[in-house]
């Protein structure tokens, strides 16, 4: 497996980011002995009694719960957010067939749950954040001890996948260079100041990086026989046993996730009797939006849950 790294210089100085990197080794999953970097931001005490595990999508990274972290580390909790490999300052393998959902969830698997070790986890997940972190969920369920579900969803290629979706998932494919920082502010209700977009850009010094954001959308089950489908089937039938807190977050302005809270409120047992949000003035990247507010909705169901 070819493998690349982003330059440490271009992560030097960025906008509200000064988090010390940290890294764990994962198998590729190739059969080979490579092993994979992956980079995760972890701040607040190791010994905390509770752990909020913030899973970024497609195409950002870790940069995206920068306003996030803070808060749950004043509130004394440990704050990790990991960035999946091809995104952030993880390695990124070259040839975009190295990258498949099962691979992505067996990484993220090894990086948190074995090399970091974490237990009694509170999951914040957004995007391909909860399409991994509810695989995650349904396969060690006692790991997990509550869930804030923000624009996601695990979907099985049984229904449609939208029209917003599809028109997004064709234009990852079409264009000639992937502007990675104008997709996050094209999917944000706010305005990006410029320094923040460059961020965004920043894991990506040429196009040769981006092969898994490029491949990302392509893996998303659009059909009953995708390669992930019947994996997402039997992890729905765990997810419909999960009696946890699973509480909603979804953003008001995002086309692409509109609805699916229903889904996840109406079958996952741990979502009855709370309080869901639609969160006013949030797109997609809600976190860039209202991540502060999606903070404290998440202090308050720690608070509030045992």
């Amino acid at each position: 497996m070819d493998v690349l790294r982003t330059p440490d210089e271009r992560f030097v100085d960025l906008p509200g980011y000064p988090f010390s990197p940290h890294y764990v080794d994962v198998d590729a999953g190739d059969g080979s002995a490579t092993r994979l970097r992956m980079h995760v931001v972890d701040e607040g005490p190791a010994d905390a009694d509770e752990t909020v595990l913030m899973l970024h999508g497609e195409p950002s990274w870790s940069y995206l719960y920068r306003t996030m972290i803070p808060v749950f580390v004043a509130a004394g909790h440990r704050a990790v957010a990991p960035d999946l490999v091809g995104f952030g300052r993880s390695d990124k393998p070259a040839d975009r067939n190295d990258y498949t959902y099962q691979r992505h969830v067996d990484w993220l698997a090894e990086a948190v749950l074995d090399r970091l070790g974490l237990d009694g986890i509170t999951l914040v997940c957004q995007d391909w954040g909860g399409l991994l972190g509810l695989r995650l969920i349904a396969e060690h369920p006692g790991r997990f001890r509550r869930v804030v579900a923000a624009n996601t969803f695990l979907p099985t290629g049984d229904r449609p996948a939208g029209e917003a979706f599809m028109r997004w998932r064709d234009f990852s494919q079409r264009v000639a260079e992937m502007p990675i920082g104008h997709i996050v502010q094209g999917a944000t209700v706010g305005q990006l100041p410029a320094d923040v977009v460059a961020a965004y850009n920043a894991p990506f010094p040429d196009e040769s990086f981006k092969e898994g954001a490029r491949q990302f959308p392509t893996l998303v089950p659009v059909a009953p026989d995708d390669p992930a489908s019947e994996r997402n089937r039997r992890a729905w039938a765990s997810l419909e046993q999960f009696d946890r807190p699973f509480l909603c977050a979804f953003g008001d302005s995002d086309p692409v996730t509109a609805g699916a809270d229903r889904h996840l409120i109406a079958r996952i047992p741990g979502a009855a009797g709370l309080a869901h949000r639609t969160l006013a003035g949030a797109g997609h990247f809600l976190q860039e939006d209202v991540g502060p507010e999606l903070a404290a909705i998440t202090l308050e169901l720690i608070s509030t849950t045992g």
